[in-house]
């Protein structure tokens, strides 16, 4: 299975297994937010990712590649995640300095159990996650998912339940079974439709050139992917550190905009059990994720509080907040947007 894939299930996974230690952890007073010295010149920033390192951080290793941190006075360390890793409380105990979730709803959650972070930025204006079906049997609509069946990963269960509640349908009017990671069920009968991510170019592609995508976003159920976060008092003590990282970051998303063949190949030389020929076709789908018409007005990586709120709302609705739901005003911070807002390209 691709890494992409495991982002949206491994990912919240994640978010739970680490709660609790990352709660500890800050009411026990740990430190949160030390940029280290690496030498005189620049300051060490590690960025914790949910996972293995893929074409979704393609700006981020062309930040790196083009010196952009280092322009900013920063030595950038990526730690990727991984089946096995937890992605805040590294975070939380200051071996991280920042973060990125595969999604939002992910911070939502921590946030819901009381640990203290705060998203500051959003990669992606959409989740990369969408069903997949066939001209026989073909879902456009979440209507369409009436009477059909319908194959997710357990673990991504919840956000069937959001969509179809936010869409006012009766899970029982439609057949949901549990799958894996390929599409084998699609192509064999066994369901209507499956579930993955767009970006995973090399599994959809045996689904052939007929295949129909009903993205997140049509779903009418908002979520941003690729979200960075910072604990609170980074937010607050540390805020130019976590604007110069934004700066660079942005700046090289831009970069790969411009450039895209070459970052791709920037990015397979950085990590080779990437596929060039693969990846070279996924990058256009990568950036059509990261820039629409919200970044050629308000630059690379803002997001609307609006829709974070609209996503508080229905998960709360069915049950996924057990200790009840976040306020939203603790859930994410504008100001390193604001610092920042001159320097971000603004690229539709």
């Amino acid at each position: 299975m691709n890494g992409d894939d495991k982002q949206i299930v491994v990912g919240r996974r994640t978010v739970l297994k680490g709660g609790a230690f990352a709660l500890a952890a800050a009411t026990a007073g740990i430190s949160v937010f030390v940029p280290r010295q690496s030498n005189a010149a620049a300051s060490k920033v590690v960025i914790k990712y949910d996972w293995l390192m893929s074409n979704g951080q393609i700006g981020d290793i062309v930040a790196v590649k083009q010196g952009l941190f280092e322009a900013e006075g920063l030595d950038v360390e990526f730690s990727p995640g991984g089946p096995n890793s937890a992605t805040v409380p590294p975070v939380i105990t200051g071996d991280a300095q920042l973060g990125q979730f595969s999604d939002s709803a992910q911070l939502l959650l921590a946030r819901s159990s009381g640990v203290p972070i705060k998203i500051f930025a959003c990669g992606f204006r959409m989740a990369p996650f969408a069903f997949y079906s066939l001209p026989k049997a073909p879902i456009r609509t979440v209507k369409d998912m009436v009477g059909k069946r319908i194959g997710i990963q357990p673990t991504a269960r919840y956000v069937l339940d959001a969509i179809l509640l936010k869409n006012n349908i009766d899970p029982s009017s439609l057949t949901i079974t549990n799958i894996g990671f390929d599409m084998t069920p699609l192509m064999t009968g066994q369901v209507d439709a499956v579930t993955g991510w767009i970006t995973n170019t090399q599994a959809l592609s045996i689904i052939g050139p007929d295949r129909i995508d009903l993205m997140m976003k049509d779903t009418g159920l908002p979520s941003y992917a690729n979200v960075y976060f910072a604990t609170d008092d980074a937010v607050s003590g540390h805020a130019e550190t976590l604007a110069k990282v934004l700066r660079a970051v942005a700046k090289g998303w831009a970069w790969t905009h411009e450039h895209p063949e070459e970052a791709v190949k920037l990015t397979v030389e950085a990590y080779p059990q990437l596929d060039l020929a693969v990846e070279l076709k996924t990058v256009p789908r990568i950036l059509s994720l990261s820039f629409d018409a919200t970044t050629g007005k308000d630059g690379w990586g803002s997001f609307d509080p609006a829709a974070l709120a609209e996503q508080i709302s229905v998960y709360d609705k069915i049950g996924q907040f057990k200790s009840g739901a976040p306020k939203l005003a603790d859930c994410y911070t504008t100001e390193i947007l604001d610092m920042t807002a001159g320097d971000r390209p603004k690229i539709a």
